[in-house]
């Protein structure tokens, strides 16, 4: 693939991928509604739709008019869909925790690096990295980026659905993405979102998570009055809430940096976020306890997306991850298995999830009435490489009662030694 980058001349560009948010209202309330955050240049490219870079000599000679012109396409791509799916109650959006109102996030726009324009390849060995995570500077999806690939350039993303069009419209070259907890289990959204994307899992990395309660200098624990962060770590840190003698409100935000930064973005004193140590340093919060998390035993499962796939070796532990569905219904689900179970392949996951384009499958009987199925796609990891004869032979047998098979992705297990959460 050739680069495409501006030419010297030009100025540089603004980020194609960023958040923008509208005016607030009552900035009393400190709040944000989810309709008001916009993704600027952030959709699947669509080359019919763009203007044509191609000069009569082949080469490649974008204008800066062109480049806005690309960028003002992506945009109101991106803003549509946005709206359609507030209009439909779209799955995506976070709800309250406890009946609380769910805050946003006011992003710090010194803090997060900005996406940039430039769309050449992946760099070379030994080159830097760009890899896309979920989240704003400070995330645990960050920290996992920097342990899946130490030393990249970590690039921010507001949205799960944004890291996969950056790495597919070759703004990073790699997303790291969570998709189970040990404690909260699968993160539905990416499961969905691997099925819609082409993207292939190339790794795994599990993340320990060490959650402490953070506030502004100076603010003692008995002055606060509600805790924001993510609905998850709200969830996983309850009990220990509770022991800390703390009658506050739970709130649900974005994510848990998004909270640090929240409470330090508008100096809000009766406020406490539950976070990283590195969002505390990062947004100047003081920690008022340290690892709050009810089980220590609290990992997170990441994978490692890109745009090719790897080829499987079976020289080391290799996973396997792929997705299926059946016209019939769910019955297949144990021929399946057998194929697995015949050959001595275990398996590490099972997770169904809607099919979304037939979610119900209608059986009609003139003497009972008519029966209501509702119809499943099913993900399942096994502990195989795709270069041993025995998986390919597996998935022969599976496709022979499946009507979709997809391969998501063949790739080294995490075998990193187990040690509990002691912080990042």
């Amino acid at each position: 693939m050739q680069a495409l980058s501006p030419p010297p001349t030009t100025p540089n560009l603004k980020p194609i991928v960023r958040i923008r948010s509208l005016p607030l209202g009552n900035p009393a309330n400190h709040r944000l509604h989810p309709s008001r955050l916009v993704v600027q240049c952030a959709y699947r490219l669509d080359s019919s739709s763009l203007p044509s870079f191609g000069g009569s000599n082949g080469a490649l000679s974008p204008s800066r008019a062109d480049w806005q012109s690309s960028c003002a396409i992506l945009a109101s791509n991106v803003v549509n869909q946005q709206q359609d799916t507030e209009k439909t109650g779209g799955a995506g959006n976070i709800t309250a925790v406890n009946g609380h109102k769910t805050l946003d996030l006011v992003p710090i726009a010194n803090l997060p690096k900005p996406l940039t324009t430039d769309l050449s390849p992946a760099p070379i060995h030994g080159s830097q990295l760009r890899v896309a995570y979920q989240g704003v500077p400070g995330a645990y999806s960050e920290a996992a980026a920097g342990k899946a690939y130490p030393g990249c350039e970590a690039i921010p993303c507001d949205q799960f659905e944004v890291a996969f069009q950056a790495v597919e419209l070759w703004i990073a070259d790699r997303a790291v993405l969570p998709v189970e907890n040990s404690l909260g289990g699968s993160i539905h959204r990416n499961y969905d979102l691997l099925l819609r994307h082409r993207l292939h899992i190339v790794g795994e990395v599990q993340f320990p998570v060490h959650h402490c309660l953070l506030a502004l200098p100076g603010v003692r624990k008995e002055y606060l009055t509600r805790v924001i962060s993510h609905p998850q770590a709200l969830a996983q840190c309850e009990h220990t809430l509770t022991k800390l003698g703390l009658n506050v409100t739970r709130e649900a935000v974005d994510d848990t940096a998004g909270a640090a930064e929240y409470v330090a973005a508008n100096n809000l004193r009766d406020t406490g976020a539950i976070a990283s140590t590195r969002a505390a340093d990062l947004y100047g919060l003081q920690i008022l306890a340290d690892g709050i998390q009810d089980d220590s035993s609290n990992v997170t499962r990441f994978v490692m997306l890109a745009r090719e796939p790897i080829i499987p070796r079976t020289d080391r532990p290799f996973k396997t991850s792929i997705v299926f569905a059946h016209d019939k219904g769910t019955s297949v689900l144990f021929k399946v298995l057998s194929a697995f179970a015949f050959r001595n392949i275990s398996l590490t996951k099972i997770e169904s999830r809607p099919h979304r384009h037939r979610p119900i499958r209608l059986v009609d009987d003139a003497n009972v009435g008519t029966a209501k199925h509702f119809e499943y796609i099913f993900y399942i990891d096994f502990e195989a490489s795709m270069a041993e004869p025995r998986a390919q032979n597996a998935l022969a047998e599976v496709q022979e009662f499946t009507s979709f098979l997809r391969v998501l992705g063949s790739y080294p297990m995490d075998m990193a030694p187990w040690c509990p959460s002691k912080g990042d």
